[in-house]
């Protein structure tokens, strides 16, 4: 049997067949963890806001119309989801710590290598907590998440070339940030 597309799947679940949702959190949920997660390095609230948005995948089903892609449209509602969450925390006096983003496994064969890949990890997220939330959420799109420009303008309320001008300015500020604190 030929897998559905998330789109053919989203539209099933918009005419009633509910069933197919499981099948579209199963195969999104590691991503959206892997999102909130690095948008905020809270494990608990990160799981809680992926169930939070497949309620609203459920909610809203009848807005999606197929035209666009389903994880441009998911990760939209997963912003949306993440700015209401800490919306919520800061009135009620909270604070959250910057996040985080781990490099790729990197195979290393010496303790200097391991050492070398430890200090640029944390300078990696040093520069990162340095970016305005709305920089640090494009990488994580673009660069961290994968999802070509045309998506992440959709998520962000743009335009692909605005997306894209987005992105690189926020890759620009970043690497400044970066080579200044390699400098110290």
């Amino acid at each position: 049997m030929e897998a559905l597309t998330d789109n053919a799947l989203m539209l099933k679940v918009r005419s009633g067949d509910i069933d197919k949702l499981g099948l579209l959190y199963e195969r999104h949920k590691r991503n959206l963890f892997g999102f909130f997660y690095n948008m905020s390095r809270d494990p608990h609230n990160s799981e809680d806001m992926v169930q939070t948005v497949f309620i609203r995948i459920l909610k809203y089903k009848h807005t999606f119309t197929g035209t666009g892609s389903f994880g441009a449209w998911m990760y939209k509602m997963a912003r949306n989801v993440y700015y209401d969450h800490f919306k919520k925390l800061s009135r009620n006096g909270t604070k959250q710590e910057l996040s985080q983003m781990h490099l790729k496994d990197v195979d290393v064969e010496s303790p200097e290598e391991l050492l070398y890949v430890e200090e640029t990890q944390y300078q990696l997220n040093t520069a990162l907590s340095r970016l305005s939330p709305k920089k640090r959420e494009v990488l994580l799109l673009c660069k961290y998440r994968g999802l070509k420009f045309s998506e992440v303008g959709e998520v962000l309320g743009c335009s692909e070339g605005a997306a894209k001008v987005k992105a690189h300015r926020a890759l620009q500020e970043l690497r400044i940030i970066f080579f200044e604190l390699e400098k110290r």
